[in-house]
Formats: structure tokens, C-alpha cells, sequence
């Protein structure tokens, strides 16, 4: 069957499951949503799940606007923000010309080009990985910008993502914010201004919703209605009923969020401190982990070993770049002073003490 299609499949971390683990692998919140969300669904109307599910989330979308002081018109909503970006690639990435994005960065965007046939160009990242946005070619057919970037956690500011819309006008540049919660500052503002521009967000990070694949992007007129004609082309209703009124509690509740959002980066800190205390090299982290090398010990060794501890990590084997590091979701507290307990122990034996 020479019809078949044939593409590698994006890697997902490890999904353990059982009592008494520790999973710091994926970069799943820390703490539980709101607890509003526990009383909405009480009162939820199940009968009416016999109906299909709202065509334009408008209830969800006003008071993301509201949240985010922009037009709800400009936003659209997905099953998760993979979906989002996913129909923003075959939305806008139509021309000859090859998207740009970094080398290392969310190992998504390279299998969406190969399964939608759209050329790109991976930017090699800086020695520090930081990634120049001057040097750019000159044509190219758009950019792609995890901000902050993962797995490295590093963030670019408003201002130079701005200076890049001016360069490149006619070029629609996704930028996707994931993480711009647990750092740096969002740019979706700037879809008033720049038509170029398209910011797609999620609910999985720092709203703790991971589970209910719930996600938006965030664009002007003319890009949104391109967005919205690709989607219902093949999935008008991709937003459930019950993921629909799940977002809306987290998005109200924003009191309780800011205070778990404290929480992690404030655990961050301290983790990437303990870190450094122990002989580890940390990239300054602008989200909900850290990307954390060993001055002389070897990444796969001290991922087997928080293993067989219970404790999961991501270690990159496929990359020589960073096969020495290892990326480490933030925790609660008490998990993360339970990890740094387990690798000094790990410390002590590797050195005879």
C-alpha cells in the first residue's frame, strides 16, 4: 500500500501511573484548579449534553476578553492549544517560502510542517541558547516563537518581538505562550496593532486544566477569520460543553491562580538555587521548570537514578545539544525538597561519602 503516509510522530513524556511517584516530566501545574470548578460541575446540566456543543464559545471568549483586555472577536478556541497552533499551520504557512523557528524548542512545530508539507528552517540556537531574532533571512514564509521557549525557559521581551513585526510585515509570526504566565510579559495586545501577529494560549499550564485539552489563539480580523474557516471546515464543535464551562470557572477565579502561580515561581527559585549548591548549571527559567545540566555528571545517569527513586524527569536523548541536560518541572515544596534530598544522597554515593 504505497498510498500510506509515512511520518514520525511527535514524543510525548512518560505518563507513569501508581502511589508514591513524583512527576516532574511533563510540566503539568503543580497544584489542583480552582475549587469553583468542583461546584460547577455539581450544578452542571448533563441532559443537555444530548445537544452538540457551542459553535462560537462566546460566554468563554468574553471573559477571556475581559481577562485580557482585547476584542473577543480576535479569539478562537481548541481542543488544547496543540489543536490551535495545528489549524494556525495550515492556516497560515501556504507560500514556498520556509518558516523559521529555533533549533530547540517545542518538538511539535517541526512534525506539524512535515505533516501539512510546509517548508521550514530550523534557527540554530546560540551557545547560551538564546536565539537572535536579527539575523533572519530576509524571505521567509513565517516564524514560529515559543515565548518563553521550551525546554530552555528562556523569554524574549515584549520589545524585540515587536521590532520583529515591524521587520517582517507581510509575515504572519505565531507566537506561542504557553508558559508566559510563570514569566516575562504576553504580547497579545499587540494583535491591535501588528495584523501579522497570532498568540496562541493554554489552559494546561497555568490554569491546571491539562486533562481537559483546552486551549485559544489570539488574532486580528483578518487572520482569525482565516482560523476559524480552516477550523470548521473539519471540526466546528472541537470545544465540548463540559471543557467550555470548566474554562470559564478558571478564568474567573483569577484570584486563586495568581496565588499558585506565586507558589511555583517561588519554588523555582529556591529549587534552582538548591540546584546550583549541588554543582548543576541552571538556565534562568521563565516558566513552570528549569533546564539544568551537571558540571560532571552525566544527564541519563542522574534521570535513571531519580527513576528508580519515583521520580520522573525529561531527558532529551535524541539531541547531542542538550542530551546533557534535564528538564525539570516545578513541584510542590515539599516535592521538589524531596527531589534535591534524593540527588544529594545520589551525590554522596557517586562520590564515595
Amino acid at each position: 500500500m504505497n498510498s500510506l503516509r509515512r511520518i514520525s510522530p511527535y514524543i510525548p513524556g512518560e505518563q507513569p501511573t501508581g502511589e508514591g511517584l513524583i512527576k516532574l516530566n511533563t510540566n503539568e501545574n503543580a497544584y489542583p484548579p480552582s475549587p469553583n470548578i468542583i461546584k460547577k460541575m455539581a450544578q452542571f446540566d448533563y441532559t443537555d449534553l444530548r445537544h452538540y456543543s457551542s459553535l462560537d464559545n462566546q460566554e468563554l471568549r468574553v471573559a477571556i476578553g475581559q481577562k485580557e483586555g482585547i476584542n473577543p472577536d480576535y479569539i478562537s478556541l481548541g481542543n488544547g492549544s496543540d489543536d490551535v497552533l495545528a489549524i494556525a499551520f495550515q492556516s497560515f504557512f501556504q507560500s514556498d517560502k520556509p518558516v523559521m523557528f529555533p533549533d530547540i524548542t517545542y518538538g511539535f512545530y517541526k512534525i506539524w510542517c512535515d505533516l501539512f508539507r510546509i517548508p521550514y528552517q530550523e534557527v540554530p540556537l546560540s551557545s547560551d541558547f538564546t536565539f537572535d531574532l536579527e539575523n533572519l533571512p530576509e524571505k521567509i514564509g513565517g516564524i514560529v516563537l515559543a515565548n518563553p521557549n521550551a525546554p530552555t525557559g528562556l523569554v524574549k521581551t515584549v520589545e524585540e518581538i515587536e521590532a520583529l513585526l515591524k521587520k517582517y510585515p507581510e509575515t504572519v509570526i505565531i507566537v506561542d505562550e504557553a508558559y508566559i504566565s510563570f514569566g516575562g510579559k504576553s504580547v497579545i495586545k499587540l494583535v491591535e496593532t501588528y495584523p501579522n501577529l497570532y498568540v496562541t494560549r493554554t489552559f494546561s499550564k497555568d490554569s491546571a486544566l491539562a486533562g481537559i485539552r483546552l486551549g485559544y489563539g489570539v488574532g486580528g480580523e483578518r487572520l482569525t477569520s482565516v482560523v476559524k474557516a480552516v477550523k470548521n471546515s473539519y471540526n466546528p464543535y472541537s470545544v465540548n460543553s463540559l471543557t467550555e464551562a470548566v474554562g470559564l470557572e478558571a478564568v474567573l477565579d483569577e484570584s486563586y491562580y495568581k496565588d499558585t502561580l506565586k507558589k511555583i515561581i517561588d519554588t523555582r527559585e529556591w529549587f534552582t538555587g538548591e540546584l546550583s549548591k549541588l554543582g548543576f548549571t541552571t538556565i534562568e527559567s521563565s516558566t513552570n521548570f528549569v533546564f539544568t545540566k551537571h558540571k560532571t555528571k552525566q544527564a541519563k545517569d542522574i534521570q535513571d537514578y531519580l527513576k528508580g527513586k519515583n521520580i520522573y524527569v525529561r531527558y532529551f536523548s535524541d539531541n547531542p545539544r542538550i542530551k546533557q541536560y534535564l528538564r525539570i518541572s516545578i513541584g510542590t515544596q515539599e516535592e521538589m525538597e524531596s527531589v534535591i534530598k534524593v540527588l544529594k544522597e545520589y551525590m554522596n554515593e557517586k562520590s564515595g561519602g
